[in-house]
Formats: C-alpha cells, sequence, structure tokens
C-alpha cells in the first residue's frame, strides 16, 4: 500500500483514495478469511461421514490455511496493480480542476511575489492598528482630564455664585463691583500685613542695638 496524503483529493472527494483503498483491501481480506473458515466447517462435516477417514481435522486446517495464503499473496500482488490504476485513472483530479472555494485562483492566481506582497500589507496595517490604539488610549486620556477640568470648573462657578449670593445679601447688587472691592481690601490687608511686618523688624532691631550698648 503507498502512502501519500493528497489533501487536495481529500477535500474534493470526502475522503482519501488510500483510505477508500484500505478499507476495500480490508473488507476482501476479511470475506476471504469467512470464506475459508466456511469452506473449512463444510469439509469437516464431509469428512464426518467418511468412516477410517486418514485425514484428521488438524490435516484439514493446515491445507486451508496454506490455501488461505497462497489466495492471499494472488490477491496482493492484484491489488497493487489496482491501487495504481485507481490512484491514477479513478480517484485522480485533473490538473484544471478547482473546488469552488479555490474558484477565486483562476482570475487572482497566486504566487510567492503576491505572498510577500500581502505580507508587507499586512505587517503595515497591523503597524498603524498599534499606532490607531494608542492615538485612541490619548484620547481617552485626554477625554478623562476634560473631565476633571469641567468638574473643577462646575465647582468654581459655583462658588461665583455662592459670593454673588452672598453679595446680594448683603446689598451688593453688581457681583464684579464686589469683587473688585474684595480685591483692594486683600491687597491693602496685605500692605498693612507687610508694613507691620517691617515695622516688627525695625523695633527687634533697634532693641538689639540698646542692649548691645547697655553692655558695653
Amino acid at each position: 500500500m503507498s502512502v501519500d496524503p493528497m489533501a487536495y483529493k481529500a477535500q474534493f472527494f470526502g475522503f482519501t483514495p488510500q483510505t477508500f483503498l484500505l478499507r476495500v483491501y480490508i473488507a476482501f481480506q476479511d470475506h476471504l478469511f469467512e470464506v475459508m473458515q466456511g469452506v473449512e466447517q463444510v469439509i469437516l462435516k464431509k469428512l464426518e461421514g467418511i468412516p477410517d477417514s486418514e485425514i484428521s481435522p488438524v490435516q484439514i486446517h493446515k491445507c486451508t490455511e496454506s490455501f488461505l495464503c497462497s489466495m492471499k499473496g494472488h490477491f496482493d500482488n492484484l491489488f497493487g496493480k489496482m491501487e495504481q490504476l485507481i490512484l491514477q485513472s479513478v480517484l485522480r483530479i485533473p490538473s484544471n480542476i478547482l473546488l469552488p472555494e479555490d474558484k477565486c485562483q483562476e482570475t487572482h492566481p497566486f504566487n510567492e511575489e503576491k505572498f510577500h506582497l500581502l505580507k508587507k500589507e499586512i505587517e503595515a496595517l497591523q503597524e498603524k492598528y498599534k499606532v490607531e490604539l494608542c492615538t485612541e488610549q490619548a484620547l481617552l486620556a485626554e477625554l478623562e482630564e476634560q473631565k476633571i477640568v469641567k468638574t473643577k470648573l462646575k465647582e468654581t462657578l459655583t462658588f461665583f455664585d455662592e459670593l454673588e449670593n452672598i453679595g446680594r445679601d448683603r446689598g451688593t447688587s453688581d457681583f464684579r463691583e464686589s469683587l473688585v472691592s474684595l480685591v483692594q481690601s486683600c491687597r491693602k490687608l496685605q500692605n498693612i500685613r507687610d508694613n507691620v511686618e517691617k515695622q516688627s523688624k525695625r523695633l527687634e532691631t533697634q532693641q538689639f542695638l540698646n542692649s548691645e550698648e547697655g553692655k558695653q
């Protein structure tokens, strides 16, 4: 039995030619063995009807085994020729026959050069996908930052609204005027604080000088 994968033939027929021939071979062997068993049983029954026969059942069994081996040898020779004939003429797909899913090769033939070009195109698309993925992640991160800024802005606007409400409660109708007044007051307080700090440092310096003069 020859061994050849022939995957395309298996796809076309639904089975491999070797598998088909192997099953035929095994089926014939099984049938031949069953026939020889039946022949042996018939001979033994006939032998029982012959009195004082010099042929024993053991001899008959050996003869049937010998005949079976001889038949198997002849069949193997014939089956080898039949196998070649079937593989070459029966279970053979001509080179111009294509499966339905391979019909596109008639109008779009495929070769090694096109394969390398397709491979490069796939690699380029993969790189482009990676870039797009990184861009998407960056945009998502920026969107999250914008959400945070928006939240802070809402908090600030709410704070100003509260200040404006407080100003109205205290008789200030214009929020801008109250804000300007608040800023001016803060600047005045800052100037007063700076003057106080300067006077305090001056007094400390004067006290230090007076204490030094007293020691002398």
